[in-house]
């Protein structure tokens, strides 16, 4: 592999307007496509195989035409202070609201307050349900803008209105944060670099891959059903792995020529080596994402597949245009060692530098002098952080985790004070009745039943379809949608269902969004232990050719369970408890939303062997080259410590940056990838990591003499570019690129 990199680096140094054509012209085109698609909306929750899931296709079969799919909102009203919903002038408004939303032509249904009793107790506060006959997705502008205008007439006439629901969608929002990690990201550069341009490549680079991927995304976003979260956390992981990516490449780039070779040579050298690191680290990027579609939720599926077709072009632009754009920077891009004369480059430190170890060098010593003290200290640390964790409770974000600035978290505040806080989780129950001889029987029998359940405070009675042999069942429960006690509430209504089957051959299904987030959230645990399995195994098959070792590998995949028990443990601390909510903008805490676990498995387990690869190769180059195994860990990181350390802080800079969101999912997401880097990059790689191998010494690189003749030899240090006895000519570049 490595002598095809090579190859593929002098090529592209060579023809770098070529190559720097075609990767324009890609994102041209994908611009192009996303100017024209049209914008994407929510996601919508299909899980294939759950109850609710059932229910809501048998409602589609029983109830043809009544739009079960389509979009819904609630207009919440509240009378001024002083005031009844029914005095007459605020009536008036109300009434000629409904009237209004009544006349769009993609509106099914509007439920008046007054006749639909929809109005408190207290007389202060009503709602108008609004059903649309085609989904979230499918809903015109038009449509989100006349019930946008009809609720501010209302609140023209003095009521206060605010509006739910999923037909009238915020799109996340990132703010200022978002810009200020990427700004980060480039202050990191170009202190690592010492200079301005080779700072500039790779962020220029990973913009450029994040907008084809983003674009890409964007352009198929209907065709799809690709909701706008999934363009989000492709930017997120894309950004985040196209700055480490690029910036492996230009460091080894610089290395290359600190040694006297030239560009050419330095370029193919540099992708020949550093780039086969990208390669295997990328592969364990993508591995993990697309793995998530063993869960087999379609939007998580999705999720991941999109971030994994961002990474795949990010390790194609870092192997292919970083080495081009150092053919344009020429001898602008300086050897390792010397800075631009802008950051104060040209004084004569050289002999200083090389008198002196730099920082990786002294801290390798310290710890492969004192590997089983800075070993304890690292576990105890990790263990500590991940003792939230126990505590860790699973849900999926409604209306109620939404800022309050926003107007869907507004309406569900005026709900819940309205008519409590069971209100904005109605569970749907749905009764089929048609093996039964007494349908209307076994309805009534079941709304009893339910009656008699704990935390239910209305039961609706039941609404039979036209054949009459199934009906709906509205339950309100007492507790609101994400609490523990709505959850119990649910599990007894579906065993009440196993006893009504055994009596009467009616089946009775749970459904609603409220009971769609509990079964995501079961089926989200029952899959954790299989994906696990699943992607740590292919990665570990994937490491030991790479390293040409068991243990290390071993060692890695361990390493990786300390950091996301140890970062999951911070979300809780910070999302479930409340710790530090202030300062990270956080308004409501309540349960981790129930994909985190698994998301943060795949995404952290890929971004961990990014570092993984990155350091211990270097190890490994210098442990085959003769060096001693305690000897070898210090070499490494003389060499791969400064620019991991840069890599990690970029990386968490990025995701920060996501933290201030509008979307919660996003927000929770981007502090649990960067708290998670921080404690793989910093607290395993760099301590956990070293000290395991200078405790093992040589036997960290065995490899059982069977293994090691039917493994393939991938060459990811590049040996193959040191025994050649020359460098291949260019024409033998091109030709073997050809056949390639």
């Amino acid at each position: 592999m490595a002598t095809f990199l090579y190859r593929l680096g002098r090529f592209a140094f060579r023809r770098r307007h070529f190559v720097a054509l075609i990767w324009v012209a890609l994102l041209t085109l994908a611009g192009v496509g996303a100017a024209n698609a049209p914008a994407a909306g929510n996601t919508s929750f299909s899980i294939p195989g759950t109850e609710a899931q059932k229910a809501f296709d048998l409602l589609e079969q029983r109830f043809p035409g009544a739009s079960a799919d389509g979009a819904t909102a609630r207009v919440v009203f509240k009378a001024p202070a002083g005031e009844k919903i029914t005095d007459a002038r605020n009536k008036a408004a109300v009434e000629k609201t409904v009237g209004t939303l009544s006349d769009g032509s993609e509106v099914a249904s509007v439920a008046d307050p007054y006749t639909g009793k929809a109005v408190s107790k207290d007389g202060t506060i009503a709602y108008a349900s609004v059903k649309y006959d085609v989904s979230g997705m499918e809903l015109e502008d038009s449509s989100r803008d006349a019930l946008k205008e009809a609720a501010q007439d209302a609140r023209d006439a003095g009521l206060t209105v605010e509006v739910g629901g999923d037909a009238l969608s915020a799109a996340p929002e990132t703010g200022a944060t978002e810009v200020i990690g990427i700004g980060i990201a480039a202050v990191v550069l170009v202190i690592t670099f010492g200079s301005l341009l080779a700072a500039g490549l790779p962020l220029l680079t990973a913009l450029i891959g994040v907008g084809i991927g983003v674009s890409t995304i964007t352009a198929l976003a209907a065709t799809l059903d690709l909701g706008s979260t999934t363009s989000t956390l492709a930017t997120m992981i894309g950004l985040a792995v196209g700055i480490d990516y690029a910036l492996f490449i230009v460091s080894r780039y610089r290395a290359e020529l600190a040694e006297g070779r030239d560009r050419e040579e330095a370029a193919g050298r540099a992708v020949g080596t550093a780039g086969s690191a990208v390669v295997f680290a990328g592969l364990t990027v993508v591995i993990a994402l697309v793995g998530l579609s063993v869960v087999n939720i379609p939007m998580l599926t999705k999720m991941g597949v999109a971030a994994a077709g961002t990474v795949a072009v990010a390790v194609l632009i870092a192997l292919t245009m970083i080495p081009a754009l150092l053919g344009y920077a020429g001898r602008k891009v300086r050897p390792m060692g010397e800075k631009s004369k802008l950051l104060g480059g040209g004084r004569n430190r050289g002999a200083d530098r090389a008198a002196k170890p730099n920082l990786g060098t002294r801290w390798a010593s310290f710890v492969v002098r004192r590997p089983v003290a800075v070993l304890l200290l690292g576990v105890v640390g990790l263990g500590a952080a991940a003792v939230p964790a126990a505590s860790l409770e699973l849900g999926l974000p409604d209306d109620g985790s939404q800022p309050t600035s926003t107007t869907q978290r507004r309406a569900y505040d005026l709900l819940s004070e309205g008519f409590g806080p069971g209100f904005n989780g109605p569970l749907m129950v749905v009764v089929d009745a048609k093996d039964s001889t007494d349908p209307q029987a076994v309805f009534r029998d079941v709304g009893n039943e339910i009656k008699r359940l704990d935390d239910v405070v209305t039961v609706t009675p039941a609404a039979a379809n036209k054949a009459g042999d199934t009906a709906t069942i509205t339950v309100i429960p007492g507790s609101k949608p994400s609490s523990a006690t709505t959850e119990d509430l649910v599990h007894a209504i579906r065993d009440k269902g196993a006893d009504v089957k055994a009596d009467s051959d009616a089946s009775v299904l749970v459904t609603g969004s409220t009971a769609m987030n509990i079964d995501v959230s079961q089926k989200l645990n029952d899959a954790l232990v299989p994906y696990l399995a699943l992607v740590v195994g292919l990665a570990f098959l994937l490491l030991i050719v790479v390293f040409r070792s068991v243990l290390v590998p071993l060692k890695a995949a361990l390493g990786f369970l300390l950091s996301v028990m140890a970062a999951l443990g911070a979300v809780v601390a910070v999302f479930q408890w409340g710790w530090l909510s202030g300062l990270l903008g956080v308004e409501e805490t309540g349960p981790v939303m129930s994909m985190m676990p698994i998301f943060m498995v795949g995404v952290v387990f890929g971004l961990a062997m990014d570092y993984e690869v990155f350091l211990v190769t270097r190890m490994r180059e210098a442990y085959v080259h003769g060096e001693k195994p305690s000897q070898a860990v210090v070499t490494g990181f003389k060499h791969g410590a400064r620019v991991v350390t840069a890599a990690a802080v970029i990386m968490m800079a990025v995701f920060a940056g996501f933290i201030g969101s509008s979307e919660s999912m996003v927000k929770m997401i981007g502090f649990g990838l960067a708290i998670a880097v921080f404690f793989d990059a910093f607290l395993v790689r760099m301590a956990l990591v070293p000290a395991v191998l200078a405790l093992l010494g040589r036997r960290a690189w065995w490899l059982p003499k069977w293994l090691d003749r039917v493994l393939p030899n991938v060459d990811v240090e590049g040996e193959g570019l040191r025994t050649a006895s020359g460098a291949p000519s260019r024409d033998d570049d091109d030709k073997e690129l050809v056949r390639a």
